[in-house]
């Protein structure tokens, strides 16, 4: 055990600035006796002790300092400082009185801190050039409101930055300037310099705030930041866009110059002409920028580029050329063999042809469109005036997409008309105006004429009279009037004309020609009163007199069936009984139907048979 009073107290005590300080003042007297008094002191700058304030055990007395109104003591009498500035950066006192001589005291050195705020760099923003002699400025870092002093260092691309290592090497350079604020408070500034390479246009800087707090370092980092270097081209690139493969007539192309300096150096472009010469493409827009623009390529665009450039720097040259080929499809043409015209029934072989740089293919359509075949031949047998007369040949470059050519060729088939559609059978009243068509497929294209009533006339619009016989009976078929239409190879005829006896009787004749043939074919004309719908009308309605005649013999059969007419001879009577009753139902046949029933019984070819005949297969009588 101790022989005489201890004081025991932390050797340092931290605060942050504006925070509340405490310092704990622990004693042990001897024998468990009890203290007399505590006095708390701090040592000001000419080391003289000045009393905070005096403690017994029925009161504490506080002296009249500056610390009068932010200090308090605890239960266990250790001494708190609320609002702490930087001057309460210093060293306190606390000393035990026991007994008349018994005493001891220790001190605490009370330290104050202020974590500086994040750092903040500034890269150069002028740029630096690679062939600067001197160490250039790189970067500038400022951390402000720190307490006490901070420091600062430097990094690069991740790794510390030492002015000491390797200076040879790399002579790396750091200013350190420091500025105490009115507040007390510290600002630093560190400015790097270093010389740069072409590698430094990747690399990353930025530089870390470090300070002390409670015996450890501490450390605030800024941004990472680039800088721009200046350095000379090395290498240059000329290529084509899009590919000089794919590039065809019609299409903008860009020749595209890059270098590897920086800043960019001045381009310019030539193209070699036929003399070996080179011409100098200026005036050209962006070819400054180390794009030169060519809309509307054609194979005269084919040739040698050459992309020069000048470093104002170092005033040294690069150059690079690039070949240009604009693909094209020329010399189109497609041969018929035999040449055209040809006869129906012929086979021909159309053959497509075409040049270009690059390996060709064909493509057949028809005029609508349609694909018929690929190749470069087209063989087309046993033509008809129905087959395509139009067709086309695509000649396309696989290798280069959109490069492609058509041409478009005709067939002419030769042959006499053939007639694809006539009225006939036309139903018709006598004195009825009707309208007669003819339509034939033909070429040359054919002309028409009709044969009414043993006159012939051509297909042309007029108004004719025609006579039959030596002049005792004639007849009129006047107005009669002939529209034609062609189409291609078609051509149709309209004859309108008014319906005569003898029309209805004889028909009319279309007959169309050309140089290689003739074609007819006769109209027939049929009364509309014996049509097929009138017999048709006929007909049904016989089968419903007959099935009318059916219900009413069920009728009757049940009715006898049932008793309410009588089975005996007077109910025969009754039933033949001619007087009419009203439970008597009679069915007739009129002979002045004959001639309704004949018309049902004819046939479609307007032949007829005898009216008794047909009455008589049509209807059964009775006994």
């Amino acid at each position: 055990a101790a022989s005489k009073l201890e004081v025991s107290m932390p050797a340092v005590v931290e605060v942050e600035l504006g925070g509340t300080a405490r310092i704990e003042c622990n004693f042990y007297i001897p024998g468990n006796g009890s203290y007399t008094y505590i006095d708390w002191f701090y040592v000001n700058r000419t080391d003289t002790r000045v009393r905070l304030c005096h403690i017994t055990a029925s009161e504490v007395l506080k002296e009249d300092t500056g610390y009068k109104e932010r200090l308090s003591v605890g239960a266990d009498k250790a001494l708190s400082i609320s609002k702490v500035t930087l001057q309460d950066a210093r060293t306190f006192v606390c000393q035990v009185g026991a007994g008349s001589s018994d005493v001891g005291e220790n001190r605490t050195e009370l330290r104050v801190y202020k974590v500086p705020e994040t750092p903040e760099i500034e890269p150069n923003s002028g740029g630096i050039s690679v062939q600067d002699s001197d160490n250039s400025q790189i970067a500038r870092c400022v951390s402000k409101n720190g307490f006490p002093l901070p420091n600062i260092t430097w990094h690069k691309n991740g790794k510390q930055l030492d002015p000491q290592e390797n200076p040879a090497v790399c002579p790396t350079e750091v200013k350190f300037t420091r500025i105490r604020e009115s507040s007390g408070l510290y600002t630093v500034t560190s400015t790097l310099f270093a010389p740069v390479t072409r590698k430094d246009r990747d690399s990353h800087y930025h530089c870390t705030v470090h300070y002390w707090l409670r015996g450890q370092r501490h450390a605030l980092e800024s941004r990472r930041v680039k800088i721009t270097v200046f350095y000379p081209a090395e290498h240059l690139k000329l290529h084509v866009m899009p590919s000089s493969a794919l590039v065809k007539e019609g299409d903008n192309v860009k020749l595209v110059c890059e270098a590897d300096g920086n800043p960019p150096p001045v381009f310019t472009f030539y193209k070699r002409q036929l003399d070996d010469q080179w011409l100098e493409l200026s005036g050209v827009s962006e070819a400054d920028n180390g794009v030169l623009n060519l809309h509307g390529v054609n194979r005269s665009s084919s040739g040698l580029y050459k992309c020069e450039t000048l470093d104002l720097d170092d005033t040294g040259e690069l150059r690079k050329e690039v070949e240009l080929v604009v693909n094209y499809i020329e010399g189109v043409h497609v041969k018929v063999e035999p040449p055209s015209p040809v006869r129906e029934g012929d086979s021909v072989t159309l053959s497509c042809d075409a040049h270009s740089l690059v390996s060709l293919a064909y493509q057949w359509s028809d005029e609508k469109g349609k694909k018929v075949a690929e190749g470069n031949q087209l063989v087309l047998s046993n033509l008809t005036f129905e087959t395509p007369n139009k067709f086309s040949c695509k000649v396309m470059a696989p290798s280069v997409p959109g490069l492609e050519q058509s041409k478009q060729v005709s067939v002419a088939v030769e042959g006499k008309p053939r007639i694809v559609d006539i009225s006939s059978p036309l139903y018709v009243r006598q004195d009825e105006v009707v309208n007669l068509t003819c339509k034939a497929i033909a070429f040359p294209t054919p002309s028409v004429q009709w044969n009414v009533n043993g006159t012939v006339r051509a297909g042309g619009v007029q108004a004719v009279t025609s006579s039959r016989g030596s002049g005792a009976q004639s007849f009129s078929a006047s107005p009669l009037q002939a529209h034609e239409y062609v189409d291609k190879q078609h051509v149709t005829s309209n004859l309108t004309v008014r319906v005569s006896h003898d029309l209805l009787k004889a028909g009319a004749m279309c007959r169309v020609s050309n140089l290689l043939g003739v074609s007819e074919k006769h109209i027939q004309l049929l009364d509309r009163k014996t049509t097929p719908e009138s017999q048709g009308v006929i007909i049904v309605a016989i089968i419903v007199a007959i099935l009318v005649v059916a219900v009413l013999g069920a009728v009757i059969y049940f009715l006898h069936k049932k008793g309410k007419i009588p089975c005996g001879r007077a109910g025969k009577q009754d039933i033949t009984k001619p007087e009419a009753r009203k439970d008597k139902i009679v069915v007739e046949v009129k002979s002045d139907k004959l001639s309704e029933e004949a018309g049902l019984l004819q046939g479609a070819n307007g032949d007829k048979r005898p009216a008794a005949d047909q009455v008589g297969r049509g209807v059964g009588h009775g006994p």
